[in-house]
């Protein structure tokens, strides 16, 4: 699995400041529904239902919301970089600046686990994560994040 079958160049944004974590999962959910096509109000109630469960903000600015929506047959991301970073309640208590929303169909078992995973090891590299603060045009994170993991270490 690559980050380019599940992102697309549209569904990656840079925006100035979010005010709350709310408000950030709201942009996601815009963005779902400009990228996608999916209800904006469907994505985001399915993300504040998953976030309820536990934050998924991963720590070191980081944060991976996800939820399965029913009647998508795709598991799909959205990318956003914020210029200002928003409290997540990240398990290391740091805000967040880099948010990576992972939508899945609501059958998709291992699809959904594989695409998470992928997303996490990719922001895990703080390489990855420096390249991503360091510029704030949407193609440029794109190319970032769907770049080869070979290209990445060079």
């Amino acid at each position: 699995m690559e980050l380019s079958k599940i992102l697309k160049p549209e569904a990656v944004k840079v925006i100035s400041a979010a005010s709350s974590k709310k408000r950030l999962l709201h942009e996601f959910g815009d963005l779902a529904f400009s990228a996608y096509g999916i209800r904006a109000g469907l994505a985001v109630e399915a993300l504040q239902e998953r976030e309820s469960l536990g934050p998924t903000g991963v720590g070191h600015g980081v944060a991976l919301p996800h939820a399965r929506i029913d009647g998508i047959s795709d598991v799909i991301g959205a990318f956003i970089l914020l210029e200002k970073p928003v409290d997540f309640e990240a398990v290391d208590r740091q805000p967040v600046d880099i948010a990576f929303a992972l939508f899945a169909p609501e059958d998709a078992g291992v699809e959904h686990l594989k695409a998470l995973a992928l997303v996490s090891r990719t922001l895990r590299d703080a390489r990855v994560c420096a390249k991503l603060r360091a510029n704030a045009d949407a193609a440029t994170l794109y190319t970032i994040l769907t770049e080869s993991p070979a290209v990445q270490a060079a």
